[in-house]
C-alpha cells in the first residue's frame, strides 16, 4: 500500500486553495489541499508500529510550523503545475529533512529538490497553463498560520488519500 506524509492547512487556507483546484487541479477530488512532506512510499504491514514509532519521535523534536503563503508560481517548464509558494522556512526544512535522513523508510527518496507548495492547478495544457499563472500572478495572496502536526496518509484503490495517523508536535506544543 502507498503511504505519504504531508501537512494540512487550516481551513482558511483549504478554502483559498480549493477555489482555484475546483477549476485546475484534476486530483481536487483525492486528497485536501496539502504540503506533501515524504512522496509516496510503501510500507510493510508488519513494519507499521515501527514507522508510527518513528514518526511520533520526529513529532515529539518537531517545533511548530510557520506556514507562510507569499505568491503563487509554477514549476513550468518541467510541468505544468500550479501552487501556493510557501515560505521554506528552517522548521519546515529540518522537518523535511527528518523524514529523509534515515533508514529503511525515512531514507531519501526525493525525486526532486524540496520545493515547499500547495498545488492549486495541473495537468494543464501548455496555453491553458499560461493564460491561468498570467491570470492568477497577479492575484495579491498572503497568508501566514502555524501548523502543530503531520499526518501519514494512505492512498485507497479509487486513487483518494486519507489519513492513517496524526502527529501531533511535541516542542513547545
Amino acid at each position: 500500500m502507498k503511504y505519504g506524509i504531508a501537512i494540512f492547512p487550516t481551513k482558511k487556507l483549504q478554502d483559498l486553495a480549493n477555489s482555484f483546484r475546483k477549476r485546475y487541479d484534476t486530483h481536487y477530488a483525492l486528497i485536501p489541499p496539502h504540503v506533501t512532506l515524504k512522496n509516496a512510499f510503501e510500507i510493510d504491514e508488519n513494519d507499521m508500529k515501527s514507522v508510527t514509532d518513528e514518526l511520533a519521535a520526529i513529532a515529539k523534536e518537531t517545533a511548530p510550523i510557520p506556514l507562510n503563503i507569499y505568491k503563487v508560481s509554477s514549476f513550468a517548464p518541467v510541468n505544468n503545475v500550479i501552487y501556493l509558494k510557501v515560505d521554506p522556512n528552517d522548521e519546515l526544512l529540518e522537518l523535511h529533512e527528518k523524514l529523509h535522513s534515515g533508514t529503511g523508510y525515512f531514507q531519501d527518496n526525493r525525486e526532486y529538490a524540496f520545493v515547499p507548495h500547495i498545488t492549486i492547478g495541473q495537468k494543464l495544457s501548455d496555453d491553458e497553463h499560461s493564460d491561468v499563472l498570467g491570470t492568477l500572478k497577479m492575484t495579491n495572496i498572503e497568508h501566514e498560520e502555524t501548523i502543530d502536526r503531520f499526518h501519514l496518509l494512505y492512498q485507497l484503490e479509487d486513487g483518494m488519500w486519507t489519513v492513517y495517523e496524526t502527529f501531533r508536535c511535541g516542542k513547545d506544543c
